[in-house]
């Protein structure tokens, strides 16, 4: 078997081509909140715990038992959809701005990788963030008693303009594409 030769590139051509590994220190430090996150979900179940089963609600509460463990659980929720999206900007990122993490045929293969680019990415994110917005309106309902109407006004229309932006991605994502060869999502 022979391999293909590399081919030379100049000096600029080459800076430039290789300044892509300028970006591996921001995909590190996502793998760091990434681990923050993973605190802040332990930290929330122990909340959970400590409420359900040990019975210790904080002073001050308000809520009756059954809001406090649904607002936890959708905080739970919360935490990891962000760290999904996390995971899929940390490696398809990297897979698509970076080098290729080479892991065609390896059991763990995220389904999605094997046809992300650029534009699937900020679809993906895109309808990741609207599921995050929608945890935390969801939230918002749940408590809107406390909550003053212009808290509410303003949650609901980011939450549309975050509807509105991921459908505009995907209407531009499908017009981009050539007739008959769509992309799988």
């Amino acid at each position: 078997m022979t391999t293909p030769s590399k081919s030379r590139l100049g000096p600029l051509p080459y800076l430039i081509f290789s300044s892509r590994w300028l970006q591996l220190p921001l995909y590190l430090g996502l793998i760091v909140a990434q681990a923050i996150y993973v605190v802040q979900f332990l930290k929330e179940l122990w909340h959970l715990v400590d409420t359900t089963l040990l019975g210790h609600v904080a002073e001050g509460a308000t809520e009756s038992a059954e809001t406090t463990i649904m607002l936890t659980v959708l905080g739970l929720i919360d935490v990891v959809m962000i760290s999904n999206l996390l995971v899929m900007v940390i490696v398809g990122g990297y897979e698509t701005f970076v080098s290729r993490l080479k892991l065609e045929n390896h059991p763990d293969q995220p389904e999605w990788l094997s046809h992300v680019n650029a534009t699937v990415l900020k679809v993906k994110l895109a309808m990741a963030i609207i599921g995050i917005s929608s945890i935390h309106l969801l939230a918002t309902f749940i408590k809107a008693a406390s909550l003053d109407s212009e808290t509410i006004k303003w949650q609901v229309l980011l939450h549309l303009a975050f509807v509105v932006s991921a459908l505009a991605l995907a209407f531009i994502d499908r017009i981009m594409q050539p007739a008959g060869k769509a992309q799988p999502h």
